[in-house]
């Protein structure tokens, strides 16, 4: 019998499949709540200072001096000392264009990690479990995005 157990959470090439390989249901709510309240960091790169310096209709370097702050020697976009990111203003003013730490999340290694991390954040973010099926690719895909600028 628990060989059949352990059958059951392997793929045909006998890959051990994560616990949400059926997909998780997530859509933002544009709430803010990842926006707002806590001390933290969101590394912008390159191109996302200039794509979204081009959606405000200014320079990189208008951009940089009115909204970033350098932290060994990365940018991370200004937060008001209350710990909100100065692009949230009742709604996050980039959402187009928001950062891949922005992105990417809920699909973190992190929030991934075991489905008790999953349902822990059902309780401070509004959009888990709602809205479309997002497949164990696009999980992934996320993940791998996101991991290979932080990770």
């Amino acid at each position: 019998m628990d060989d059949v157990k352990m059958c059951e959470h392997k793929d045909v090439q006998g890959d051990t499949q994560p616990w949400y390989k059926e997909g998780l249901r997530f859509e933002c709510q544009r709430c803010g709540r990842c926006c707002r309240g806590e001390p933290g960091v969101v590394w912008v790169h390159k191109r996302e200072i200039e794509n979204i310096a081009a959606f405000f209709g200014i320079t990189q370097q208008a951009f940089a001096k009115n909204y970033l702050r350098t932290i060994n020697d990365r940018c991370s976009l200004i937060e008001y000392s209350n710990g909100d990111c100065i692009m949230y203003d009742n709604g996050c003013k980039i959402y187009d264009v928001r950062p891949c730490q922005c992105r990417t999340f809920p699909f973190w290694k992190s929030t991934l990690e075991n489905r008790s991390e999953w349902e822990k954040l059902k309780k401070t973010c509004p959009g888990v479990g709602k809205g479309k099926v997002h497949t164990m690719k696009e999980i992934e895909e996320n993940v791998k995005i996101y991991e290979g600028r932080f990770g």
